[in-house]
């Protein structure tokens, strides 16, 4: 997501994530913090509008079944299986918003099929 925000947006961009414990530690934390990731402040576990919750799903089937014996080596999975995903898989979550936004405000605060 960085190159393209870089590319697509300059500096000015502020990344989303769901705020759930798992995505919260503090050695996602601390990557974040070391590669000056801006973070937008954002209520734990909204997936009805946070396409990073697919994003996650995604990672979590390229990497079923591979295991790791340390955090370290988890991580560099985590990351490398991240840089493998498509721009189109992201472009396509993306374009999915304003489906997104209209069925949570037809929902009127129920759950939706995202």
């Amino acid at each position: 997501m960085r190159p393209w925000a870089r590319a697509n947006l300059g500096r000015s961009w502020v990344f989303q994530q769901d705020n759930d414990p798992k995505h919260t530690s503090g050695h996602v934390a601390n990557w974040f913090r070391r590669r000056r990731v801006d973070l937008i402040e954002w209520p734990s576990q909204s997936p009805d509008l946070n396409p990073i919750e697919h994003m996650w799903e995604e990672l979590e089937r390229r990497l079923k079944g591979v295991r790791a014996s340390n955090a370290n080596q988890k991580f560099a999975q985590l990351e490398a299986a991240w840089k493998s995903i498509p721009m189109t898989v992201v472009r396509t979550l993306l374009d999915s918003m304003p489906r997104r936004c209209q069925a949570v405000i037809e929902a009127k605060g129920y759950p939706t099929k995202y």
